[in-house]
């Protein structure tokens, strides 16, 4: 089984923000149980792929002391160079944006198959909003507001690693709270877990939440038998992954 640390939320210090991040980029190196782990990124989901790599290579490398690389998009239509970097990497990041692009390039060019593969091989999954909802069933995103200024939510498919509807935001953006409510609907197999400056880590059979600070959300919701039910799953202690999955 694989480690992964979808993220929901909170700053990694781009465009002069506050490096928030942290807590959950120090648990994804420990993860690999080595000092100097190589470091992947993948920035498909954003227009801004150099400059994001940048960032990252500035927490990974300049902080961390991490080897760093990234996925280029002209690289992607080599299936050689994808696969060599994907296993070359103890941790594969990716960054955060457009879900819908992001999965359509995955699928195009076979990059779903490769991580299903690095995930099988215990490599380190990870990453942030779009790099989140990736790794589940299913994501809460805005990829039609990026796409189209539209402000629909849409539910978009993810690599179906974790077994839940992965929605990022909640607190930053709360119009995501209704849609999640509203997409449950007919999303009735599997919960959804929403959440903001906070992590869901799985590590094998086991799950718990990384948090950022007192601000930090996390929530697991469902509908049964005609109920909504909302409930905070916020534990920094591993708990059985079939605790997450399970709508009592």
């Amino acid at each position: 089984m694989g480690k992964i640390v979808a993220i929901g939320g909170g700053e990694n210090g781009h465009h002069n923000t506050k490096y928030e991040t942290a807590p959950f980029d120090k648990e994804i190196i420990r993860l690999t149980g080595k000092q100097k782990p190589s470091f992947l990124f993948i920035g498909l989901a954003n227009n801004y792929p150099d400059y994001y790599f940048e960032v990252m290579d500035g927490i990974y490398n300049g902080v961390y002391g991490c080897t760093t690389d990234y996925l280029r998009y002209e690289e992607i239509r080599n299936k050689e160079i994808t696969s060599s970097k994907i296993k070359k990497a103890d941790i594969i990041y990716v960054g955060g944006g457009n879900t819908y692009k992001l999965m359509r390039l995955f699928k195009m060019y076979g990059i779903d198959e490769m991580l299903i593969e690095a995930y099988n091989e215990d490599k380190v999954l990870c990453g942030v909003s779009a790099g989140g909802i990736c790794w589940c069933d299913y994501g809460n995103s805005d990829s039609r507001a990026i796409s189209s200024n539209s402000s629909q939510i849409i539910r978009v498919s993810g690599l179906g690693l974790i077994n839940v509807l992965f929605a990022p935001h909640i607190v930053k953006e709360p119009n995501r709270i209704e849609s999640v409510k509203q997409m449950m609907k007919r999303t009735y197999k599997i919960p959804a877990v929403q959440l903001d400056n906070a992590a869901l880590e799985v590590v094998d059979n086991q799950y718990r939440i990384l948090t950022i600070d007192e601000n930090s959300v996390a929530e697991k919701c469902y509908w049964k038998n005609g109920k909504y039910i909302t409930q905070n799953i916020i534990s920094d202690k591993f708990r059985s992954i079939e605790e997450l999955y399970e709508r009592n």
